[in-house]
C-alpha cells in the first residue's frame, strides 16, 4: 500500500468514527447507498416540477427525466447515486426499461463505450431492484 492509499484509509476511518460519534445510525453508511436516502417523487410532482406547470407545450417529466440521463450518460455515470436517482425518478415517470436503455445506447456515440457500460451497468442494478421488489410485493 502507497503513502497516499494508507493516508485516505486513514481519513475514511477517522470521518466513519466521526459520523457514528454524531448519529450512530451513519456507522454503517456506505456512500453507494446514497441514493436511496433521497425520496421518489411521483408522476405528479415530477409534471408540476419540470413538466408543464410552466410551459404548458413543454417537455413532460419523462422525457426531460431522459435527457437528464443522456447527459449523465454521456459524462461518463460518473456519479453513481444521481445517475440511479435519475433511473428511478425516470421509471416512476412512465419510461420503460427499454426507453432507458434506448437513451443509454444512443449516448455510447457521445460518451463512448465505457460511459455506455457503466450506464448500463448501473441502469440494470435498479432494474434489478425494482424486480425484486416487484416479486416481493406478489408474495
Amino acid at each position: 500500500m502507497n503513502d497516499f492509499a494508507k493516508m485516505f484509509g486513514q481519513m475514511m476511518e477517522q470521518g466513519q468514527k466521526m459520523a457514528a460519534a454524531f448519529n450512530p445510525t451513519m456507522a454503517t453508511f456506505t456512500p453507494p447507498a446514497f441514493d436511496k436516502m433521497f425520496p421518489m417523487m411521483t408522476k405528479e410532482q415530477m409534471d408540476m416540477l419540470w413538466g408543464n406547470a410552466f410551459n404548458k407545450d413543454g417537455l413532460d417529466s419523462k422525457t426531460r427525466l431522459l435527457v437528464v440521463l443522456a447527459g449523465l450518460t454521456a459524462q461518463g455515470a460518473q456519479a453513481e447515486a444521481p445517475f440511479k436517482m435519475t433511473v428511478r425518478h425516470a421509471l416512476e415517470a412512465g419510461a420503460s426499461e427499454k426507453e432507458i436503455a434506448e437513451v443509454i445506447y444512443q449516448m455510447s456515440l457521445l460518451g463512448g463505450l465505457p460511459a455506455m457500460s457503466k450506464a448500463l451497468e448501473l441502469a440494470q442494478e435498479i432494474f434489478a431492484e425494482r424486480a425484486e421488489s416487484r416479486k416481493e410485493d406478489s408474495e
